[in-house]
């Protein structure tokens, strides 16, 4: 995803003099080709995130179109004051990425771990939060971001993610999601970069007889309501899947909605996320991932235990 970040934010730059990019201290060399094209316009703010951050909305109040991009927990709790003061207060248009969303980070520990970032992004007033599963979500989202007037919160994962869609997305937008497999019994939202999750899930699931679809969650601020009323009524159980804490991230957002619009059918949801803890243990994505539960697998199984009534204590 952040290749593929990288590329696009280029792209736009050339194409418009407004874009502006905003680094903390990253010091890889994805962005030297944005540096050799338009040094002007790219500012290395190294290890002072609420600075940047600041710096940012003081952009986007002159003009500049902002895209401010680090590692997710510096980009986002470090600095969450910056944001909500300067950002949001100012509705200034200023796009926030964070990179190595989740635990994609793992190996590094729970001080890079990024558990909270929807929720704390969801509670500023005035942002959008888009979590893209694959990179043309990604480059979409990124060409969206320059037609909104209001800031935008960008959570993607790190590298190497496979790709679910074609070339051209029909009809994206932020608010509404994506199809990526058909079904007719079961649905799996994935929000980000659990999507390969979804699909793996979805396959047991398919072998078992049950028909699933796999929706791209992408956007979890403002919720597609239009299609959750359509979900919800159609399909016999509906798992919001996400790498994130159970508390105030996509499954928050759904069990909120759900409650307030389509009550009766709240017992049809089905959590496949992060417990509200820390995760000490230090060692690969998918080691993290392996021992909370959440595989292709495990949630195959809590669904499937779900739909036949035997639902695991």
């Amino acid at each position: 995803m952040r290749v593929a970040f990288a590329e696009e934010i280029e792209k736009l730059a050339l194409n418009d003099p407004s874009v502006v990019l905003l680094s903390g201290d990253i010091g890889n060399r994805m962005f030297d080709g944005f540096q050799d094209k338009m040094p002007d316009r790219f500012y290395n703010c190294g290890i002072a995130e609420a600075s940047m951050m600041s710096l940012s909305a003081g952009l986007a109040l002159n003009g500049f179109r902002p895209f401010v991009y680090t590692i997710t927990p510096f980009n986002t709790l470090r600095c969450l004051e910056q944001i909500k003061l300067d950002v949001c207060y100012h509705e200034a248009p200023v796009t926030i990425v964070g990179t190595g969303s989740g635990l994609s980070y793992a190996q590094l520990g729970p001080t890079h771990h990024s558990l909270d970032d929807i929720s704390l992004m969801r509670a500023m007033p005035n942002m959008v939060v888009f979590c893209p599963c694959d990179s043309v979500e990604v480059r979409h989202g990124m060409q969206q971001a320059l037609k909104q007037r209001n800031p935008l919160y960008i959570r993607l994962g790190k590298k190497g993610e496979p790709v679910f869609h074609g070339q051209k997305i029909k009809n994206f937008d932020f608010g509404k999601l994506s199809t990526i497999e058909e079904g007719t019994q079961i649905c799996i939202l994935s929000t980000g970069n659990t999507m390969p999750i979804a699909i793996s899930a979805r396959q047991i699931i398919e072998k078992a007889g049950l028909s699933c679809r796999v929706d791209s969650f992408h956007t979890v601020k403002p919720l597609d309501d239009d299609a959750l009323a359509k979900i919800f009524v159609k399909f016999k159980a509906v798992c919001v899947l996400e790498e994130h804490s159970i508390i105030g991230g996509a499954n928050s957002a759904v069990s909120e909605w759900l409650i307030k619009n389509l009550p009766k059918f709240s017992y049809k949801l089905i959590s496949a996320c992060f417990k509200d803890k820390f995760y000490h243990t230090v060692g690969t994505q998918s080691e993290l991932r392996q021992a909370a539960g959440i595989t292709g697998q495990e949630v195959a199984k809590k669904i499937t235990d779900h739909v036949s009534g035997n639902i695991q204590k």
